[in-house]
């Protein structure tokens, strides 16, 4: 269809309703094996965000267990909820109940078996599953606060018979090696246990080691020695290797970027290819994968900078061959040891589970993601802007487009610059139906990757040391301006937007440049430091601050200065408020102290709240309250108002303060 209507920017007749965006940009995630059948958890935002765990097989694709609620809350943010009793599909799965955090047994045709006992007052919490003949191991995280700041984490094992369920003192605590740890990697043979571990005030990619011990007999715990990790380094995965006795793989950055090396028992370590790529990521989630042994030697790996490959390394050789897929992110990887499984997704691919035979390249899809107007999505590109200081900041950019409409001629779109959460972490340059919702009306979006962002080497990342609130906010306003000043964007029509880390930088932006941006909306923000390294968040984070503004007492300074209250004043520009009651990350008391502090803002800030909503919407009506509500501000300080309302007319109201 040829683009034969002209409409205003921002007003196009889009059919991408936000419960569209809800429905097809639904995760995706923790793949995997059991027998020749490939399983995944997605979410399904229509049933309050229920992550179901689904099957796919020659019979088809099915739940296995339809209403459970397939999710571990380790670290909050969650970790790997299930894993295969064996090779064999008839010995079914652990996996962890979200309703109660414990963890069952499943087995095809028969009822589900509780493996761990219920919580004596205190919640606990398990991740990362390894089956060791009879017994499971995993991580378990004891939390004895409604708050989640009062934590302990041990190693622990258990039956497989579930005879633990009615006596806990069949749990038997392993390790706790560190504050923090990954779940148990047996060694093939079943001789070895290792993990990654690190303590606060260390983040998992400032500074983990890698431990390891005999496995012990009996009730035994563990008797681990540090292999890796005497000099600061972010390990952020361990695999042992396949094919050989005592070598085990670890995706370090010693070099500045994160690699692969093997490490001896000894611990002689010997580098497997050493390039200015990442083959990992940060360690936000306990049982991530980036790359995977096979039994023939070679390791999947998962690498690049601003995209991913997917390649087979040979530890041997160093070389590297990447399999042609035509996908260029890969945010979750498996393997049985022959066969790959892999969620993966490219510029012009959304979401997409994928079975992998590494031996022939064939790559078949397991989980096509519905065609809900694709035709109407922009396809992504990645470019550079420039700070004022030279430096290179990479976006992926989404510029307006309708297979059958396009702007005036006489007027540039109007752009959403989008600053991802974390701040440790990145975007995907990918199909979005989220931003699709957007450029399909006309509004651009530009993705940044600012400073501190992961995938562009250590050096990158630690350009947001201790200039968090600066780098970031300097960021995107040279993005912004890089926009106008090569006739992108138009200068009069831009806004900012963020949620979590990047709702601190949406919120000082629009404090710090009220002249460039119109428009912020802010999901779930970091807003009051001090409050927040206190009383304002989880244990995993709770030490963040130090990494990202300094040490405390020494930045208290810092603490103040930076944070978007003292800018609040400053702000001119229509702000659009958006906050889960239940987080435990972000509480409310971030949002309202911004609430509280720009007084200033034309008409107030709208403020919208969620009660059941934690870190990160879930539930359909909450993610099209939201989308429908950033509509209707863009629209109304961009100017074009009397638009096709129609096309977003099931919104369900937050509650406004």
């Amino acid at each position: 269809m040829s683009a034969d209507r002209t409409f205003p920017h921002g007003t196009w007749p889009s059919p991408v309703s936000a419960a569209d965006v809800a429905r097809s940009d639904a995760p995706l995630e923790w793949v995997g094996f059991l027998g020749d059948a490939v399983c995944w958890v997605e979410a399904r935002p229509e049933e309050g965000g229920r992550s179901a765990l689904v099957l796919a097989d020659d019979g088809g694709t099915r739940e296995v267990l339809p209403g459970w609620n397939v999710r571990s809350k380790v670290i909050e943010y969650g970790g790997r909820p299930w894993a295969a009793v064996s090779a064999r599909r008839e010995d079914g799965l652990v996996l962890v109940d979200g309703a109660d955090h414990g963890v069952h047994r499943w087995r095809p045709d028969a009822a589900p078996v509780r493996l761990t006992p219920a919580g004596d007052g205190a919640e606990q919490r398990y991740a990362d599953f390894a089956v060791l003949d009879d017994e499971v191991w995993c991580v378990r995280e004891t939390v004895a606060d409604p708050e989640g700041r009062d934590v302990t984490r041990h190693i622990v094992s258990f039956p497989l018979d579930g005879s633990a369920a009615a006596d806990p003192s069949l749990v038997v605590e392993r390790a706790a090696s560190h504050h923090f740890m990954t779940g148990p990697k047996p060694s093939p043979d079943g001789a070895w246990i290792a993990w990654i571990g690190w303590d606060h005030p260390d983040m998992p990619w400032d500074a983990t080691q890698v431990v390891v011990g005999a496995r012990p007999t009996a009730s035994e715990p563990v008797r681990w020695r540090l292999l890796a990790g005497t000099e600061p380094e972010s390990f952020t995965q361990i695999d042992w290797a396949l094919d050989r006795e005592g070598v085990l793989y670890a995706a370090g950055d010693r070099g500045g970027w994160w690699n692969i090396d093997a490490f001896g028992l000894d611990g002689v370590r010997r580098s497997l290819c050493r390039r200015e790529e990442e083959f990992a990521e940060a360690l936000w989630r306990i049982g991530q994968r980036w790359f995977a042994p096979l039994a023939d030697g070679r390791v999947a790996v998962v690498h690049g900078t601003s995209g991913r490959a997917l390649g087979l390394l040979s530890p041997d050789s160093g070389t590297l061959a990447d399999i042609a897929t035509g996908y260029t992110e890969w945010p979750a990887l498996a393997t049985d040891g022959r066969r790959l499984a892999a969620v993966a997704h490219a510029p012009d691919r959304r979401r997409t589970v994928l079975r992998i035979e590494p031996a022939s390249g064939r790559v078949d899809v397991v989980r096509a993601p519905e065609d809900i107007h694709d035709a109407y999505a922009t396809t992504p590109y990645l470019r550079t802007f420039h700070t004022s200081e030279g430096v290179d900041v990479p976006v992926h950019v989404y510029p307006p487009y309708h297979p059958g409409v396009s702007g005036p001629t006489d007027r540039l779109p109007p752009y959403v610059v989008v600053v991802h959460g974390g701040p440790t972490s990145r975007s995907y340059l990918t199909m979005s139906q989220e931003f699709t919702y957007f450029t399909s009306r006309g509004i651009g979006v530009v993705d940044i990757q600012y400073g501190g962002s992961t995938g562009f080497g250590r050096a990158y990342r630690r350009r947001l040391t201790h200039r968090w609130g600066l780098t970031d906010v300097e960021d995107a306003i040279a993005v912004a301006a890089g926009l106008v000043a090569e006739g992108l964007a138009d200068p009069r029509r831009l806004a900012v937007r963020g949620g979590s880390a990047g709702g601190w930088t949406a919120a000082r932006a629009v404090g710090v440049a009220p002249e460039v941006f119109r428009a912020a909306v802010v999901y779930y923000p970091v807003i009051a430091p001090e409050l927040w390294r206190t009383e304002g968040t989880h244990d995993f984070e709770s030490h963040y601050l130090e990494s990202l503004l300094g040490p405390w007492p020494a930045a208290e300074r810092e603490y103040r200065d930076r944070s978007p209250l003292t800018v609040a004043a400053a702000v001119t520009s229509s702000v659009l408020l958006l906050q889960g009651l239940a987080d435990k990350v972000c509480p409310p008391a971030q949002a309202e102290a911004l609430l509280d502090a720009a007084v200033s803002v034309p008409g107030g800030i709208d403020y919208r709240t969620f009660p059941d909503e934690g870190h990160g919407f879930a539930a359909l009506d909450t993610l099209v309250t939201c989308l429908s509500a950033e509509l209707r501000l863009y629209r109304s300080v961009f100017g074009d108002q009397d638009a096709d309302e129609g096309q977003t007319a099931d919104h369900t109201k937050g509650n406004d303060r």
